[in-house]
């Protein structure tokens, strides 16, 4: 793939040589000059130690990139998506207490 083929929150698939065994695919997240940041989405079940090891997440060069498709016998990796609620103050509550 091409630099401007690749777009940020889209699915890719992609092989690395040097870290895991089998092809996977993954959600491009931030996109350099000659390779894509991907949080890795899809895998083989061989990769697992690796994907975990890596925190689901890797750089792959755009040349080692292609448009998504389905793969068969792939595991879905968990993501773990934080979501952060403002707590209300518990002023509100002292002050009806001293009220009484």
């Amino acid at each position: 793939m091409k630099k401007a083929d690749v777009k940020v929150g889209a699915i890719v698939g992609a092989k690395s040589e040097e870290e895991l065994k089998k092809p996977f695919q993954g959600k491009v997240e931030k996109i350099y000059e000659n390779s894509a940041l991907l949080a890795i989405t899809s895998y083989d079940p061989v990769d697992t130690t690796a994907i975990s090891d890596l925190n689901n997440k890797i750089v792959v060069n755009f040349k080692h990139l292609k448009t998504a498709r389905a793969a068969k016998n792939s595991k879905t990796a968990s993501t773990n998506e934080v979501k952060i609620e403002k707590i209300a103050k518990k002023n509100d509550d002292k002050k009806e207490a001293d009220k009484k």
